[in-house]
C-alpha cells in the first residue's frame, strides 16, 4: 500500500473502453481528465485485448487476453463466459496497484485479491425496469447476481448523480455512507455555434431544411429511453408547428443493445407525410452531432429514468435548452436550462414543445440559461470527486 506523500496507482478495469454507449464515453473521459491531474496518482488500464481507440498519454496498458471483449458481449443476451471473467481476474490480481477501479458495474468480474475496490453504479434502471432492459429472466437473474457480488465486494460505490445515491440506498441496500457521488462533463466539441453558415449545412448534410423548427433526440433506443412517446407526439407538435422537424441520432444498425429501433422506424414511417418530418441519422460523429444540436431549437430527452443523462448536458453545453421527462436525475443536471413533462403523457411533451417553438423569448431565455447551466459540470470536477472516493477507499483498505 502507498504511503502519505507516494503515487497510490489505481488500476482501472477498461472493459468499457471500446463501448458505444454511455458508459464507454464516461470511462473514456474520466481517465484522460484523472491524467491529466497531477495530484499524486498514477493510473493503469487492464483490458481484455489490445483497444483500438487510443490510451490517454502517461497511462500505462495491461492487456489480460480474453477470448470475448465486453463491447462483443455488449448486445443484449450475450455475456462473457467464466472462463473470460477468470483471466480478467487473474490479470487483475496480477497488477501491483493500491486500488481497484471499475467505472462500471456492467463489467465487473470478481477481484481475487485482498484489495481495496471502487465499483460505480451508474444507475438502477435494469431493477426498475428488467422487463424493458433484458431479453429474458435468465439475463437479469445474471445480472442480479453480478451486482451482488460487486456490492459485497466493494470498499466504496460510487455513483454520478444524487438520484442515483439515493436508489442505490433504496433499491440496492447499499448503505449511503459507502456511495461517493462524482459527476460527467462535456467534451469541449459541445460549443455554441455562431456561424449561420456552417448551422444551415450541418442540417442539409442531414436532410433538414435549414429554416425549420429542429428537436433532436440523442441517444439509445432501449425501451426506456421511451423515444416511441417523442414519435407519437409529433403529430400534435406539427399540428401547431407544421414546419417542425425531428431528427433522432443514434445507432440503428449492427450490434446494438437489446432496443425497438424498428418498432420506431414503423411508427414513424406509419404517416407519409410525418415521415418526411422525421430522420433518423444513425451515428453522427462528435464534431458534427455538435453542429447539429446547436443549430437545433431543442434536444428533447423522453427518458422514463437516467442515471445522469449526459446528451442534456452536451445541448446545454452548445447553447440548446432540453425539454425533459421530470423524472430520474435529469432534473438535477438541467436545472433552469429546459422545460420537463411527464414522459408517460405524449400530451405534457407536445405542450411543452409547442411552447418552446412558438415563444422566441421562451427560447432565447432557456438558452442563455442553458449554456450557463452546462458550465457547473466538468470532467475535471469528477475527476477531482473520484481521486477522493480512490483516497476513502485506500484509508479503508
Amino acid at each position: 500500500m502507498s504511503m502519505a506523500g507516494e503515487t497510490i496507482h489505481v488500476g482501472v478495469d477498461a472493459g468499457s473502453w471500446e463501448n458505444e454507449r454511455g458508459f464507454g464515453r464516461f470511462t473514456r473521459n474520466l481517465v484522460a481528465a484523472l491524467a491529466a491531474r497531477d495530484s499524486g496518482f498514477r493510473y493503469t488500464l487492464l483490458f481484455d485485448q489490445v483497444p483500438e481507440r487510443p490510451v490517454p498519454p502517461g497511462v500505462e496498458m495491461r492487456i489480460a487476453g480474453s477470448q470475448t471483449t465486453m463491447a462483443e458481449a455488449a448486445t443484449g443476451a450475450a455475456a462473457r463466459g467464466g472462463a473470460d471473467l477468470l483471466t480478467m481476474a487473474r490479470a487483475a490480481r496480477a497488477l501491483a496497484c493500491d486500488v481497484f477501479f471499475y467505472p462500471a458495474v456492467y463489467s465487473y468480474f470478481p477481484l481475487l485479491a485482498r484489495r481495496p475496490s471502487v465499483i460505480c453504479y451508474h444507475d438502477t434502471i435494469p431493477e426498475r425496469f428488467p422487463d424493458l432492459i433484458f431479453p429474458t429472466r435468465r439475463n437479469f437473474r445474471l445480472w442480479q447476481a453480478k451486482c451482488w457480488l460487486a456490492k459485497q465486494q466493494a470498499t466504496r460505490v460510487m455513483t454520478i448523480s444524487e438520484a442515483s445515491r439515493q436508489d442505490l440506498t433504496r433499491i440496492l441496500g447499499i448503505p449511503a455512507a459507502k456511495i461517493d457521488t462524482i459527476t460527467e462533463g462535456a467534451e469541449p466539441v459541445f460549443r455554441p455555434l455562431d456561424d449561420p453558415a456552417e448551422r444551415a449545412a450541418v442540417r442539409v448534410r442531414h436532410g433538414i431544411p435549414p429554416e425549420a423548427p429542429l428537436l433532436v433526440y440523442l441517444g439509445g433506443f432501449n425501451r426506456h429511453k421511451n423515444v416511441i412517446r417523442l414519435i407519437e407526439a409529433m403529430p400534435r407538435i406539427r399540428a401547431a408547428v407544421p414546419d417542425a422537424r425531428l431528427a433522432i441520432v443514434g445507432r440503428t444498425t449492427g450490434a446494438r443493445f437489446w432496443d425497438n429501433v424498428e418498432e420506431l422506424q414503423a411508427e414513424a414511417a406509419k404517416d407519409a407525410e410525418a415521415a418526411g418530418r422525421i430522420v433518423f441519422t444513425g451515428e453522427i460523429d462528435d464534431a458534427d452531432l455538435a453542429r447539429l444540436l446547436a443549430s437545433a431549437q431543442a434536444l428533447v430527452f423522453p427518458s422514463l429514468w437516467e442515471g445522469f443523462g449526459l446528451p442534456a448536458l452536451e445541448s446545454m453545453s452548445c447553447g440548446t435548452p432540453v425539454l425533459s421527462s421530470d423524472r430520474g436525475s435529469l432534473p438535477e443536471v438541467v436545472g433552469d436550462g429546459g422545460l420537463y413533462f411527464d414522459p408517460e403523457s405524449g400530451a405534457a411533451l407536445a405542450n411543452q414543445a409547442i411552447r418552446l417553438l412558438s415563444d422566441a423569448s421562451l427560447a432565447a431565455d432557456l438558452a442563455a440559461k442553458a449554456l450557463a447551466r452546462a458550465r457547473l459540470f466538468s470532467w475535471d470536477k469528477g475527476a477531482q470527486l473520484a481521486e477522493d472516493s480512490f483516497r476513502r477507499a485506500l484509508r479503508r483498505g
